[in-house]
């Protein structure tokens, strides 16, 4: 028999823990305690709140960032401060505890948005684990926001008639029909257009398109 070769495993995406901050919010001292010890001692870097009150006094780490909150507080539960923070701008992950499992809480806090909804007592590799893709999300949506900002910038330095050959180039028209719309020459089309390129950091008309669906978005939010 001919040995099959061995697929290697897919290796696991490598996550900087101590560059995120994991909020833990939790009335029990002994729970804060126990989930800031183990998330220590794994990577990351916990901090904690005794109520959602103090969670909305504080400032938000500029930076990844995750909140770890018990369904159940007394004051602001954990759910109503997850959709307060929203409200406000903050777009925090949110990995939701309990132990008093409901269906339909659970349903509405997935519905929210929430990562993931663990019913006391869960594992510790169960929550290390919603904790790890919280902040990858949270880089993610990072990452992709500082894109688009930077697109928003680069869009806000064209001048006038950058954005005009611009705004023909997405629609799919030749520099003469642009030229044409305009009453403008050919020439000056092109010069117009190289310009605009080179202001958006953009190499083909396929970016262009996609950077005009975020300038778009942005300015329909």
């Amino acid at each position: 028999m001919v040995p099959q070769p061995v697929t290697p495993a897919t290796p696991a995406p490598i996550v900087d823990r101590a560059s995120g901050t994991v909020l833990i919010v939790d009335d029990d001292p002994e729970m804060r305690s126990a989930l800031g010890s183990l998330l220590r001692v794994e990577g990351f870097c916990p901090q904690g709140f005794a109520s959602s009150q103090a969670v909305l006094d504080a400032p938000l780490p500029d930076r990844e960032c995750c909140l770890i909150a018990d369904v159940r507080l007394p004051g602001i539960g954990g759910l109503e401060l997850y959709e307060q923070l929203k409200r406000r701008g903050d777009e925090i992950p949110v990995v939701f505890m309990t132990g008093h499992p409901d269906v339909a809480l659970s349903v509405r806090a997935m519905k929210a948005g929430a990562m993931d909804f663990l019913p006391k007592p869960f594992g510790d590799q169960q929550m290390i684990d919603a904790v790890d893709a919280a902040l990858a999300f949270d880089r993610d949506r990072r990452e992709l926001t500082h894109r688009h900002r930077a697109v928003a910038e680069r869009f806000a330095a064209l001048t006038g008639r950058e954005r005009q050959v611009m705004e023909g180039v997405v629609r799919g028209l030749m520099n003469k029909q642009i030229a044409w719309e305009l009453e403008i020459s050919e020439i000056t089309v092109k010069l117009h257009r190289s310009s605009l390129m080179k202001k958006m950091q953009l190499r083909s008309v396929p970016d262009l398109v996609r950077a005009s669906q975020v300038i778009e978005a942005r300015s329909a939010a």
